[in-house]
Formats: C-alpha cells, structure tokens, sequence
C-alpha cells in the first residue's frame, strides 16, 4: 500500500497551463495571473513542455523568509509599478503536483504515479521553477513542522500515495501555530458581549491593529466582556475601519465598526502568515492576561522582520 506523503505548505496556490498557445497561470478562484508574474511565465516557456498543467504556489522570498507583503503588493500592483517589484523581489514557483502531461488528464492516476511524472519533467529545471519537497519518513516530516516555522512555511499537507487529485478535498492541511501575548483595544459586537476581539501590537514605534479573531462562543464574548472597560479619551485607534485594513483580499469593501475599549493584554493564537504588519489569517483568542499592562507587550520575536 502506498505511504501518506507529507509536503510543505507555501502560501499562493497557483495553476499553470503550458500548451501550444503559450503558459498561463491562474488563482484557484479563477483570476488570471499571468501578468502578475510575467518572471515566472516565461520560466515555464522556457522549461516546460506544452501540454502540461501544473499544480503548485508562487512564492516571494526576501532572504531566508518568504515575504507575504511582498507577495500582496504584487497582487494589486500597477502596470506601471510591477516591473520594479519583480526586479527587487522576484517571484518563484514551487510545484507540487502535475494535472496534465503530453495533454492528457492524468488526475484520475494515483499520487505517487503523479510525483514520479512531476520529477522527470522537473529534472532539468532551474530557478524559480521549484520542486516541492515530499517525504514518506516521518521523522523527517516531524523536523520539518519544527524548523519550517522560522521562514514562513505555514505548515504540512498530507496526501495518500494512492490518492486520486481532488483539488484539495482529501488532503490533511496541518498549519504550525504560536501563541503569544496581545492588545485587545477594540472589539466588534457590544462591550459586554462581543464578538471578535480587534488585537495589536507594537509595530515601528506604534499600537498597530495587525488581526482580528474568529468568532467568540457566547459564553467566552460574555466572560472577556466582563474584563472590558469603555475607551478613555486619546485612544489610538479610530472607531471605523475598512474591511480590507483586516482582509486585504476580502470581496467585502465596506466599513467595520469597532467597540473601543480600554487596552487589555490577552493571549492569541497565530499561524505564521506575517506579512510584516499583519496577519493573513484571522486570530484565535486564548484567554485574559488581566496581570500584564498593555504597555509591556512586545513584538514577538518570530514576527520581527
């Protein structure tokens, strides 16, 4: 019986269309990205052969980190302002599966037959076209969740050997999470019951919003609601916000309304999608630190750039 593989987890799922019309590379949700990385679409013209999809994540490193700021200025980049960002911060891709080969489907073939086929077409290949790493050892994969952390890797998949490709749908996604101390300065819902917990930290000198939480249980919003105290005049944060300030690629562009309160440290937890200034991915709280003052919270190490 084939053995779980065991991958890295990168961060922007990209499809690649190789045929005898030229290379296109496309989001999972359908947008075209092609000339979001013209670095990487001439890599796959020159490298790979038509007739081939790939399945894999465009990534940006700065040094020995990926770079997901980098990555989110890109994505909305300008004509004008993209030829910069590629020459300062160009793009890599990393693949990690083969849809199609010679312009046959080859989904339907387990993925250990899959794997094979990705290695022979990625023998000749050179930066930034990238193989992803795979094992079947589980020691090493154990070694992996411990060190990867540091660059940025959010985390591990694990996918059957015998598996067909789905898309995803089958696959085991571990994300690596911290937990650390923050600033609860704000709340969405009512002081006394709220919602999700606004959290900051200091960034360059300043409180900054960097997350918001997924949703509280009634009976967390009702207890943290306790620990709340209205917002005293001179409070740092403004009482609007626009959803993109805490999703930047939310299809949502209206207002959120944030209940300022009084600043609290509480413990959360995060994955270790950064981008710099904020996380990608929403917060999970842990509980009240009512022993700490805001004032000592610092910039988790993990997350100094």
């Amino acid at each position: 019986m084939p053995k779980n593989q065991h991958k890295v987890q990168l961060t922007c799922r990209t499809i690649i269309l190789s045929n005898s019309d030229g290379v296109t590379l496309w989001s999972r949700q359908g947008k075209e990205l092609s000339r979001i990385f013209p670095e990487l679409r001439a890599a796959v013209q020159a490298r790979v052969p038509p007739g081939v999809v790939l399945d894999g994540e465009a990534v940006i490193w700065n040094g020995n980190r990926l770079d997901f700021e980098a990555l989110q200025r890109r994505m909305i980049s300008s004509r004008a302002d993209l030829p910069a960002l590629v020459h300062h911060l160009p793009a890599s891709f990393v693949a990690f599966d083969v849809l199609a080969v010679a312009g046959q489907d080859i989904r339907g073939v387990p993925f250990t037959g899959r794997r094979q086929l990705l290695e022979e077409l990625a023998r000749d290949w050179a930066a930034p076209l990238n193989l992803s790493p795979t094992t079947t050892d589980m020691d090493l994969a154990k070694t992996w969740w411990k060190d990867l952390p540091a660059t940025g890797v959010e985390g591990l998949v694990f996918k059957g050997g015998a598996q067909p490709y789905d898309g995803s749908r089958s696959w085991l996604k571990l994300k690596t999470k911290s937990t650390f101390d923050a600033v609860c300065a704000a709340v969405i819902g009512p002081i006394t019951q709220p919602q999700a917990i606004i959290a900051g930290l200091p960034v360059d000198g300043q409180l900054r919003i960097v997350g918001r939480s997924t949703v509280l249980s009634t009976r967390v919003g009702h207890e943290l609601g306790r620990q709340l105290r209205p917002a005293l005049p001179g409070h740092p944060w403004p009482e609007e916000i626009s959803e993109t300030s805490l999703n930047r690629f939310t299809k949502d562009k209206g207002p959120v309304h944030l209940t300022l309160v009084e600043p609290i440290v509480v413990e959360i937890s995060a994955d270790v999608a950064w981008t710099g200034k904020s996380f990608r991915h929403g917060v999970s709280y842990v509980r009240p630190r009512p022993e700490l003052d805001a004032s000592d919270v610092e910039l988790p190490p993990h997350l100094e750039r």
